[in-house]
């Protein structure tokens, strides 16, 4: 797969099948229309071309923060594994979405790829105001000479459905439900820093998270079983998001205990994947009832993850 950031020198496209969207979570949704402009092209010995945009266009237009389920990384590697050809990535600004409906087609879409056929939603909406649809796009691809392929309204309204449900399932610890819809497990990744290292005292060392990007949806507070994947390895752990009330903690902390593991992690990068949230995050009175429950939930985990 071709990452291709730079849109002023983009190679030779051969046949180009694209399709224009944010892509997070690369979910089920989105995948059947992956799996449309992968047929179309191997149909016209052609490559599929993903147009997505950085930052979020709602995080420009609206000026608020976006919480995303798959930064550009993890959307790359989600791309790369559903077999996309081509992701180009475009620099969202102001000035890019002033662009009239005509320079928006003829500008961007047709002098930059001279596609064969474009992919879009019944509902889609481009250039300044919004003033752009399907309609002026096909009207377009025919004095241009490309196709227009319509997703239809319920393709596009699922999209919709389970971007929101995925996000609600998150924030409220429901993983398994948020697996279903992306079609994977939901992750997090980081680089592992120094903490206070209370739980090597305690018995449960813990590889403290420092998340790669700060957009990213973290879910509910609490413990969960989850799947570690270091380098080639895949482990075992139990992962706790929160702020350590039992031991004076304030802020949130990203941290996961991996099971019969005793290397030396600090400054490497792990990818964690939720499997089950266990519990909610709780005040203990002392170590002593924090140390017997950690106990509890480990028994619990290995049970989900054996099961799992």
């Amino acid at each position: 797969m071709k990452i291709i950031r730079d849109i002023k020198n983009i190679p030779a496209i051969k046949n180009a099948v694209l399709t224009i969207g944010t892509y997070d979570g690369v979910h089920q949704g989105h995948q059947q229309i992956i799996k449309k402009i992968n047929k179309i092209a191997a149909e016209v010995e052609g490559e599929s071309v993903i147009i997505t945009f950085h930052p979020h266009p709602r995080s420009i237009i609206n000026n608020n923060r976006v919480q995303l389920l798959s930064p550009l990384n993890e959307k790359f590697e989600l791309m790369q594994l559903y077999e996309v050809n081509n992701v180009v990535v475009v620099p969202f600004t102001r000035s890019f979405s002033q662009q009239s409906p005509e320079a928006y087609v003829h500008d961007f879409l047709y002098q930059n790829f001279k596609p064969h056929t474009v992919v879009i939603g019944y509902d889609h909406r481009f250039g300044k105001d919004r003033k752009g649809d399907i309609h002026f796009l096909k009207e377009q691809g025919q004095k241009l000479g490309f196709q227009v392929e319509e997703i239809s309204k319920q393709v596009i309204d699922n999209i919709s459905v389970s971007s929101t449900k995925i996000r609600n399932a998150l924030n409220d610890g429901k993983v398994e439900v948020a697996k279903e819809l992306l079609g994977h497990p939901y992750t997090i990744e980081g680089t592992v820093v120094r903490g206070q290292q209370l739980g090597r005292q305690i018995g449960f060392p813990t590889a403290n998270i420092q998340i790669t990007e700060d957009d990213k949806l973290i879910p509910l507070q609490g413990v969960y079983a989850v799947r570690v994947l270091l380098e080639k390895q895949t482990l075992n752990g139990m992962l706790n998001i929160g702020t350590r009330p039992t031991v004076g903690g304030e802020s949130e902390t990203i941290e996961v205990n991996i099971f019969d593991f005793e290397e030396d992690i600090y400054g490497q990068h792990l990818k964690l994947e939720f499997v089950q949230h266990i519990r909610a995050e709780q005040q203990f009175a002392g170590l002593k009832e924090l140390v017997d429950q950690l106990q509890k939930d480990k028994e619990t985990v290995l049970t989900v993850l054996e099961n799992s």
